[in-house]
């Protein structure tokens, strides 16, 4: 049997067996099928990526079975092994299989595991189907699957309303992205005649300067068609206007968060588009926009992220901003860098979620980092996993000579956009390197907060709850917390002659089961940029044609000025300073600033209240359209004419029926007799 078949079909198994008997089962069994499913994946797809690294794989399509053949559609189920489809295959794996092991501590007081478990292996089943897909059809079906599961696992604790809602909100957001797509998809079989991704790949050229019929004008065919494609990623992919779905989907357990977040769901956008790469290259308006977008949301979710007090809401818009540094890299034509940064954040940015998990355990699941402080003392190794996950995430090293993940990748995006030299391109340099600085600002804020300080529990009504009355299961959720006089205002953060902390309350470290992940993890940090460098940008030979290569743009790319080069660097010594300076020099510094710049920190805090344009906009709108179809509508025209109507009919039937129904004799008789004179009569006349 084919590795690539194990590789994708086992999480599958693995999902049916742990979720269709669900609580019949041991836990320990659920537990133990899923997460060793996923280990075996992980295992079989490293040797596929390192045979593309050292360039002894060569691209092939492994068929599954025919799928649909209807007039001149055809197509059939495939799976498609390349550079490009390896690459996601080590970081779905890898990042599930970890998570999978660290959801045996964090979740080993659920009472419903099998259930978690199996929407865990489903996820990544539906993600391994959208990579390895051959057609554009098989990669919908992935591209929904996610989505599905993405619901199940966001509102894993159902019986909390909030997580319900992120559910029901993450599915809702994700149509309308997908409504693009499907038409993007809809409009490439009418344009190519096909839905296989080699012969539309290879036919894309050919169409540049063709012109299609939208909306009643004359547009170009590629442009159209790469921007509806597009849609559909800003939705997955959370981007700019769409985004709105992925802070609230913290509400599932932090497994959950690590798994959207780093490696699977929210990375489908970037790879689509780079699987698409030479339609893109044939459509300049939509590399634009897929800049723009990519450069706005950067700044956006940064700016977003510097004033949240959520240690898991922080690190979900450092997602957001990571994506617009990919989106953006591609919008540049460097598709191959893109997919660096993608390989390279898996690694971090579950590091840093699965940290925050670690410390949220240790916190009896408290999130709020005003109520954190000095926990590099309790919870040690948890302290260092963070501690490189943020190193790598700014980007710390040395030119010339190396250093963590962050630096290599996000560097040679910001090199890639100033090399370009477009006006879109420079803007997206400039604005990706104001990002540069508050991705350092907001992550050393969180570990500054987090780990240094005095410590703070002893404000949280959370953990006094937890102290006083035992063990508190994370499906209960955070206790609702008002801002009140005696918490402060949003911005405001405990100085040092504040309190001690929780008198008996010590933070704990976490299980062996979640430190052994954070260790690996840890080590991609460290070693995933500098290893992997050389094939990621320069490997035109390692990409072997799964992506549009610009050997140009590399060179160019290898050429900027040194103080280009330093921009990242520079960027990222200036944020720490800012944050040393505001959170462990002088703490009284956030909330004055917060005071001298109130609208704009306002609109900071508020998420540029795109929620509450939604929601004046399209929420409340189709509640009012929903009430009056339900109240008018279905009870007042169709209940009252027809259920109701037709039970108050037969009801005075009935009544009229009834009296007639009277036992008397002469009654029937005097009945059957009008009954036969009307007989007679009709016959007669």
């Amino acid at each position: 049997m084919q590795p690539i078949l194990l590789i994708v079909f086992l999480p599958l198994l693995a999902a049916l067996v742990a979720g269709l008997p669900n609580k019949h089962l041991p836990s320990v069994f659920a537990k133990s099928v899923t997460t060793g499913a996923l280990i075996l994946s992980c295992v079989l797809s490293w040797p596929i990526f390192l045979g593309f690294l050292n360039g002894t794989a060569q691209p092939s399509v492994v068929p599954v079975a025919q799928w649909v053949q209807s007039g001149t559609l055809t197509f059939d189920w495939a799976l498609r092994v390349d550079t490009l489809t390896a690459v996601m295959l080590v970081v779905i794996t890898t990042v599930s299989a970890l998570v999978h092991i660290y959801s045996w501590g964090y979740m080993a007081e659920d009472p419903d595991q099998p259930r978690f478990f199996a929407y865990l292996s489903l996820f990544t089943f539906a993600m391994l189907m959208l990579v390895t897909a051959d057609n554009l059809v098989q990669m919908f079906f992935g591209w929904e699957g996610v989505g599905l599961a993405s619901y199940l696992l966001i509102g894993f604790w159902f019986r909390k309303p909030s997580a319900n809602a992120a559910a029901i909100k993450a599915f809702v957001v994700n149509r309308v992205g997908d409504l693009g797509f499907m038409l993007g998809i809809f409009g490439t079989y009418l344009v190519f005649g096909t839905t296989s991704l080699t012969e539309i790949n290879a036919a894309a050229a050919g169409m540049s300067g063709a012109t299609i019929g939208f909306l009643g004008m004359r547009l170009q065919t590629m442009d159209v068609l790469c921007i509806l494609l597009f849609i559909g990623a800003m939705g997955k992919s959370a981007q700019l206007g769409l985004h709105t779905w992925l802070p609230d989907a913290m509400e599932g357990p932090t497994p959950v968060s690590a798994l959207i977040h780093a490696a699977t769901m929210v990375t489908a956008g970037v790879f689509m588009v780079c699987r698409l790469s030479p339609m893109f290259e044939a459509a300049p308006v939509a590399l634009a926009l897929v800049t723009f977008i990519g450069a706005a949301t950067c700044l956006f979710a940064a700016t977003v992220g510097m004033t949240q007090w959520d240690i898991k809401r922080v690190i979900a818009y450092s997602t957001c901003s990571q994506l617009g540094y990919m989106f953006f890299a591609a919008g540049v034509g460097a598709y191959g860098v893109a997919m660096f940064h993608l390989f390279t954040h898996a690694f971090f940015k579950a590091l840093l979620f699965l940290g925050a998990g670690s410390v949220i355990h240790a916190m009896h699941h408290e999130q709020d980092m005003r109520y954190y402080g000095a926990l590099r003392r309790h919870i040690p190794l948890t302290f260092w996993a963070m501690l490189f996950g943020t190193l790598a995430i700014t980007g710390v090293g040395i030119y010339g000579i190396g250093g963590f993940a962050g630096f290599h990748s996000k560097d040679a995006i910001l090199e890639a956009a100033f090399a370009r030299g477009t006006d879109m391109a420079t803007f997206a340099f400039w604005t990706g390197t104001l990002v540069a600085l508050l991705t350092s600002f907001y992550s050393w804020r969180l570990m500054f907060l987090t780990f240094w300080g005095r410590p703070r529990w002893s404000e949280s009504e959370h953990i006094q709850h937890a102290v006083g009355h035992g063990h508190h299961s994370p499906e209960e959720g955070n206790p609702p917390r008002q801002e009140s006089a005696d918490m402060g205002s949003p911005h405001d953060v405990p100085g040092p002659d504040q309190h001690e902390g929780t008198a008996g309350y010590h933070p704990h470290e976490s299980p062996v089961s979640m430190l052994v992940p954070l260790g690996v993890l840890t080590l991609g940090a460290i070693a995933a940029g500098f290893a992997f460098a050389p094939q990621f940008i320069d490997g035109a030979r390692f990409w072997n044609g799964s992506i549009y290569y610009n050997e140009a743009l590399i060179h160019a790319l290898h050429a900027v000025p040194l103080p280009v080069k330093l921009a990242a660097t520079i960027a990222m010594v200036l944020g720490l300073a800012f944050a040393w300076f505001a959170y462990i020099r002088d703490t009284s510094i956030p909330a004055k600033t917060a005071e001298q710049m109130g609208p704009i920190y306002r609109l900071f805090y508020n998420k540029w209240y795109f929620d509450d344009l939604y929601r004046a906009i399209f929420v409340r709108p189709a509640f009012w359209l929903g009430r009056q179809l339900w109240q008018r509508g279905d009870v007042g025209i169709i209940d009252r004419f027809g259920p109701n109507g037709a039970a108050w009919a037969v009801q005075q039937g009935s009544f009229a029926a009834k009296k007639l129904q009277n036992g008397y004799l002469y009654s029937y008789a005097l009945v059957m007799l009008l009954g036969l004179v009307g007989a007679v009569t009709w016959v007669l006349v």
